[in-house]
């Protein structure tokens, strides 16, 4: 384990073409719990989990990991809301960060099995990835950034345009993952999802943190007017 937290994020921020997209964004987190990254469209939500990941550029301010950036990077995993799948089969998608990783073929495909029985694809193992479903292609996702025991995994969000079951699945793995001590950052438009999964809440508004605090506060007495208005429905501009 290389003991990723505390995080501190400090007058971070990132640009596009000289617009900034987020930032300046200041908070610190302890790494408990599940952290779920909500705001209206274009509020900075995708951008904001890019940057903690690495994948954004960082033009101004600082991210600190406890344990330096790149000791972070090979801690970390991230699942995009539009599954990414190699040209392969199942067994082989799910083996394949591993295999970079130095592990035996052998010993990769028997731990590709079994993260493929957890999530419900044992049957498809060896089927082409380009013909699950939407749900089925998210799981294997999830699945293949989780058999690499990561200690923290981004998802942005995870069951978009899936149906209830699917989601449903999603979320079981996702809870199953953090009792194994994973820590989890999620953005998500589902306000059920955020309740059932949240312990702590990043509200985004224009590129910046608005509000953040444990999910119970943030559900049941947001403190800030904008916060109040998005989780009755209304338009937040």
């Amino acid at each position: 384990m290389s003991g990723l937290f505390p995080l501190s994020v400090t007058g971070a921020a990132t640009r596009r073409r000289g617009k900034r997209l987020v930032g300046p964004v200041d908070f610190d987190w302890d790494g408990q719990g599940t952290q779920v990254v909500l705001g209206p469209n274009g509020s900075g939500k995708t951008t904001l989990l890019r940057l903690l990941h690495g994948i954004a550029r960082l033009h101004e301010g600082e991210i600190s990991w406890a344990c330096g950036t790149a000791a972070a990077r090979n801690a970390q995993a991230f699942v995009f809301q539009r599954p990414v799948m190699l040209r392969r089969t199942v067994g082989e998608n799910l083996a394949y960060p591993l295999t970079l990783r130095g592990v035996a073929r052998a010993e990769a495909r028997g731990l590709a099995e079994g993260w493929a029985d957890r999530v419900g694809l044992a049957e498809m193992i060896d089927r082409p990835a380009s013909v699950l479903s939407g749900g089925e292609q998210q799981k294997l996702a999830i699945a293949r950034a989780l058999i690499v025991e990561p200690e923290l995994v981004f998802l942005d969000e995870p069951s978009a345009s899936l149906d209830g079951r699917a989601t449903r699945e999603i979320e079981a793995i996702l809870s199953d993952a953090v009792e194994g001590g994973t820590r989890v950052v999620l953005a998500t438009h589902d306000m059920g999802q955020a309740r059932r999964l949240a312990s702590r809440v990043v509200f985004m508004l224009h590129g910046r943190v608005h509000e953040t605090g444990p999910a119970h506060r943030f559900f049941d007495a947001p403190e800030t007017a904008e916060a109040r208005a998005f989780l009755k429905g209304d338009i937040v501009e």
